[in-house]
């Protein structure tokens, strides 16, 4: 038997153009389907075993985090958000990429082109080609955005100490901050806390005016020892519930000296501290959105889409003088600039509605977090995330939020809104009854067939 019918793959008969052209397309589509299978078969096969041992090994890597996603998401979720696990993606793909393309140059000088019919070597080359592009470009890109991910995860996660829920719950304060030309210090536009069931992912908005005054602190916060009967008497213009973060920032950072180890500051600990006096919550975390890089997360997701019940001023004053145009009423999709004024405007409108509104902005955003969104936008959504947001929870804790996130998405959410116009408490309740605050917070978050066994002192 010829060694060429043997082997034509290894042994090629070199005077048969058809089969030198056949040969070709094969080299060039096992190059790309199964990099290092080409030098096993027709090249050098020590390069060849190192080739198809990398790709089998990734192929491997990639049915495991398929299989995890599907059996293990929160372990999932926890690994690929680790920085040290992204480094080793980044340095991974990285090693492939350039052992891909060693495999396919390799792979163009074992196609022989000169022997495969003329009309079908420029198709070959051209093919070989973008294939190259194609693979190796994929696989450093792919390195890149792990780089980024990497880079953007450790510019706004925390690298604390995981925390247990509190009677099942996760509470984070979220603050929308507004450091404007007109302010000293940044001064939280709007203050709400967002307590998520830690089993289910159900997830309820607890609305808290900022122009809330003598508001009482936690037990256990240095704050209270300055102001023990509430909020009062302070040391800025306006003893309000959002002065507090200007107050502490400016002027008492000796309470808190380990805010800033915790990716904290004393403004967010003294408002968080606050937070938990209001409603009787555990407050584990906070998440703290600059309202002034607030505009590119929105225009990032590609807009957000929102109901306006009233036509809202942007710019202007109270007496709607000098109003620049106008969010007229309907279902619209908003870009980053029009979706701050939503949130924003405080004219011709009252506050307990701009809280109302700030809330469902919240809501709708979170709801656009989808996987597809995210994939299809990640490189803007992760810049526009590095300006917008920060916050205390540890990076290790992104699988089982992440996974939580999810859940949430499917369920409706609730709101505890501390307005007039909320039905969910008579209109008479007044705000310094922080008893029946708490007790209406309470009844929203665990009713009675819910309600949480005691702890044991």
């Amino acid at each position: 038997m010829s060694v060429y019918a043997a082997s034509p793959i290894r042994h090629p008969d070199l005077r048969a153009m058809s089969l030198m052209t056949r040969r070709a397309w094969w080299l060039v589509a096992l190059n790309f389907l199964i990099p290092g299978s080409v030098q096993v078969l027709a090249g050098n096969r020590k390069l060849g075993r190192l080739g198809l041992g990398a790709t089998l090994f990734t192929w491997l890597l990639g049915v495991l985090a398929v299989l995890a996603w599907f059996l293990w998401r929160t372990a999932a979720l926890t690994i690929v958000t680790n920085s040290w696990v992204l480094t080793g993606v980044q340095l991974l793909l990285a090693l492939y990429g350039i052992l891909w393309l060693v495999l396919t140059i390799d792979t163009l000088r074992l196609l022989r082109l000169v022997r495969a019919a003329p009309g079908a070597r420029f198709w070959i080359a051209a093919c070989t080609v973008l294939l190259l592009v194609v693979s190796v470009g994929t696989a450093t890109a792919g390195a890149y955005y792990a780089g980024i991910t990497r880079g953007t995860l450790q510019s706004i996660f925390g690298n604390g100490a995981s925390v247990p829920p509190v009677d099942g719950r996760y509470n984070i304060l979220l603050l929308g901050a507004d450091a404007g030309p007109d302010r000293e210090g940044l001064r939280p536009d709007s203050i709400s806390v967002v307590s998520l069931d830690a089993e289910t992912g159900r997830m309820t908005m607890i609305g808290l005016p900022r122009d809330m005054r003598n508001v009482p602190f936690s037990d256990d916060s240095p704050m209270k020892e300055l102001y023990p009967d509430g909020y009062r008497q302070c040391d800025v213009s306006a003893c309000k519930l959002n002065s507090i973060y200007t107050e502490a920032d400016l002027r008492h950072k000796d309470l808190y000296p380990d805010a800033a180890s915790k990716t904290s500051s004393a403004g967010v600990e003294a408002t968080k501290e606050a937070a938990e006096g209001i409603t009787g919550l555990d407050i584990q975390y906070y998440a703290l959105i600059d309202m002034q890089g607030f505009s590119a997360l929105i225009d990032a997701l590609g807009g957000v889409e929102i109901t306006v019940e009233k036509r809202l001023p942007i710019g202007g004053d109270e007496n709607l003088q000098g109003v620049d145009e106008w969010i007229e009423p309907g279902t619209r999709v908003l870009n980053g600039y029009y979706a701050q004024w939503y949130a924003r405007s405080r004219h011709n409108t009252s506050d307990y509605d701009r809280m109302e509104r700030q809330r469902e902005l919240q809501t709708a955003i979170l709801k656009q977090f989808t996987p597809a969104n995210v994939l299809s936008k990640f490189q803007a959504i992760a810049q526009a995330g590095t300006q917008v947001m920060r916050t205390d929870i540890p990076q290790d804790m992104l699988g089982y939020f992440g996974n939580l996130a999810m859940k949430t998405r499917e369920l409706p959410t609730t709101s505890v809104e501390l307005t007039p116009e909320n039905s969910l408490y008579p209109d008479e309740l007044d705000f310094d009854d922080f008893d029946a605050i708490r007790a209406l917070v309470r009844a929203d978050l665990y009713p009675p067939t819910s309600t949480p066994t005691p702890t044991p002192e």
